[in-house]
């Protein structure tokens, strides 16, 4: 076999070609949220290092909280109830960072933010 059989093909040129409403409000939910998390983070003092345009993923800066992106996730996670990744699962160029999903409701998202801004308050008193 040396190509993908016929209604495969024809299945995928499908949904290349048409437009499908269901994706679109996809987008603009995903925007949305986007869009939420990118002014909501840097109030309570997350920076955002990249404005993410096609994933559903933010890198945010916590070095003026912490060396150690992994403790950091962990100690998040035990007290705040916000599960995020330590940037440095990605390489060396995501310590000092973590990495949030936005793959979630914009409900559950605010209330993700509540709980971290909580928590970086407490770390800074």
């Amino acid at each position: 076999f040396i190509s993908p059989a016929d209604f495969t093909q024809r299945a995928g040129i499908a949904a290349l070609d048409e437009t499908h409403p269901e994706i679109e409000a996809m987008v603009r939910t995903y925007a949305e949220r986007r869009s939420f998390l990118l002014d909501a983070l840097p109030r309570i003092g997350l920076e955002v290092g990249y404005r993410p345009r096609g994933a559903f993923y933010i890198f945010l800066d916590v070095s003026r909280f912490t060396r150690d992106c992994y403790a950091f996730a962990f100690d998040m996670l035990e007290k705040a109830r916000v599960a995020v990744t330590p940037g440095v699962d990605f390489g060396k160029f995501g310590e000092c960072q973590i990495r949030i999903s936005y793959a979630n409701s914009l409900q559950y998202l605010r209330k993700g933010v509540d709980r971290m801004a909580d928590y970086l308050s407490k770390l800074q008193s």
